[in-house]
């Protein structure tokens, strides 16, 4: 999912390191500056919704930070050059820490090859994520763009695994040809939802915790990909493409042929975990992705450039799962995505390009949520 956030925050960028011996991370509290004054300084004036805001990574491309089960730990991954990483790695962190300097968190994937759609599992204590390591230990190539459009690959060498918070794989969940990623994991703890191009196309699959028991679960040409579980367990919203005209259809399958997928025009869908009721919950055009369930599970959160007239920027909007009361919860000029609510529904943890010094860093920043 990130390849799809890189690429954008690449045309966004294009238009508009401490001492090693130090500590490399500290709890907010710790600060030498007042942390309200930090939290309160970040926050736009129209951001109803951020009671409070944190900033917990500062350098390199940081995102699809998710939290434990019990709210206590952050996975998320990073390609920070301060930490002798050029390649999408799974970083851990206490959800109270900010990463201040040059010294790395724990690494929990491999350093090999390239990784994406970490999640933790119900335990606390193993997480899944995709990689490529297994066909290459080197970090595959990222191209940006086609005839002049944006696009991202879709690696048939990514496969889902299963690690320890050591870094330890300690179980494959998938070993079909072709692209397995995009693994999160359902609140009741008994489910994985993931995308496949096992059918040819790239569609939503679900599968048990264990990897038994696979069910494809939608069929419509077009990329389906970035799918959340509902706080239930009942509901899945994804982000998808649906090419209809000949010329579309024809360009999709061309890409999709070579591992290729051109992201910049998807709505989100909804339905029931198994398949049914599946209906589209978006209707405004460009790119809308990274959705995820309000606590109440009766909103979605999601990023989208519908507004923007030249690709961004890209804000948080908020949207009732009948597809009424859309509303605007970010007010940035560049790129916020990612939402993804802590369990206890307080904390909304998201990647965005603010406070970066005019760079090209994507980092991590923690909202204390309020409706």
């Amino acid at each position: 999912m990130k390849k799809l956030a890189l690429i954008l925050v690449l045309l966004i960028s294009f238009s508009s390191c401490k001492n090693e011996t130090s500590k490399s991370t500290e709890t907010i509290s710790d600060s030498p500056l007042d942390a309200s004054t930090i939290e309160n300084s970040l926050i736009y004036p129209e951001e109803k919704n951020f009671k409070s805001l944190r900033q917990v990574t500062f350098g390199g491309d940081n995102a699809e930070a998710y939290w434990s089960f019990d709210d206590q730990q952050l996975v998320f991954q990073s390609n920070n050059p301060k930490w002798n990483v050029n390649c999408d790695q799974m970083f851990l962190m206490n959800a109270t820490e900010t990463l201040i300097d040059s010294i790395a968190p724990p690494m929990i994937s491999t350093g090999k090859g390239r990784t994406t759609c970490s999640y933790f599992l119900p335990d606390n204590k193993h997480i899944i994520y995709a990689s490529t390591h297994l066909a290459d230990e080197k970090c595959p190539e990222v191209p940006t763009k086609e005839n002049g459009k944006y696009i991202w690959p879709i690696y048939e060498s990514y496969d889902i695994f299963v690690a320890d918070l050591e870094g330890n794989i300690v179980k494959q969940l998938t070993n079909e040809l072709g692209y397995d990623a995009e693994p999160t994991v359902s609140p009741k703890g008994d489910k994985i939802v993931f995308t496949s191009t096992r059918s040819g196309d790239l569609e939503l699959y679900t599968m048990n915790i264990d990897g038994t028991d696979v069910k494809q679960i939608t069929d419509e040409l077009g990329y389906d990909g970035g799918a959340f579980f509902s706080p239930d367990g009942t509901q899945i919203i994804f982000r998808a493409s649906r090419p209809k005209t000949e010329k579309d259809i024809k360009e999709y399958k061309e890409l999709l042929s070579r591992g290729l997928v051109e992201p910049s025009d998807m709505e989100l869908f909804i339905c029931n975990a198994d398949g049914s009721d599946l209906r589209q919950l978006t209707f405004l055009g460009n790119a809308n992705w990274s959705p995820f369930f309000h606590p109440s599970g009766k909103k979605v959160l999601f990023s989208s450039n519908f507004e923007s007239e030249i690709g961004f920027p890209f804000n948080l909007y908020i949207i009732d799962t009948d597809g009424k009361n859309l509303k605007r919860v970010t007010h940035g000029n560049t790129f916020e995505a990612f939402p993804v609510f802590s369990n206890d529904g307080k904390y909304l943890v998201f990647s965005s390009n603010r406070n970066n010094g005019g760079t090209r860093d994507t980092n991590l920043f923690i909202a204390e949520w309020q409706d």
